[in-house]
């Protein structure tokens, strides 16, 4: 278990370093990065806090205490998706009616310059 506990430690620090270069390099935007963020510090604290998992393993009755830390990180990471397909959702939309707009845009302009031909 203690290992476990390790390379998930390793894996969400990796993950912390990860998100602060890519928010640095400007590969990603900072209100994006906070739940990657929030995520991976979560991960952190969880793998350094045993106790912590064993009382969560007990409280819900799950069988062994690695499978109460997946069950929590994926969860977490579940939900993270969940929030970017709604991102990702309304910024189709946007660009659904942005595309409109300069379609009229350009109906208009043209309508123009053949009224002034």
């Amino acid at each position: 278990m203690q290992s476990l506990l390790n390379i998930t430690t390793v894996l969400s620090v990796f993950l912390l370093l990860f998100v602060l270069f890519s928010v640095r390099r400007a590969h990603i935007r900072v209100e994006y990065s906070m739940s990657w963020l929030l995520a991976a510090g979560g991960l952190l604290l969880l793998s350094r806090a045993r106790p912590v998992l064993d009382y969560a393993t007990r409280h819900f009755g799950i069988p062994d205490t690695p499978l109460t830390l997946f069950l929590a990180a994926g969860s977490v990471f579940l939900l993270m998706f969940f929030r970017f397909s709604m991102i990702i959702s309304a910024l189709r939309d946007d660009n659904i009616a942005l595309a409109q707009r300069v379609a009229i845009l350009e109906f208009h302009i043209r309508s123009l310059q053949q009224t002034h031909e």
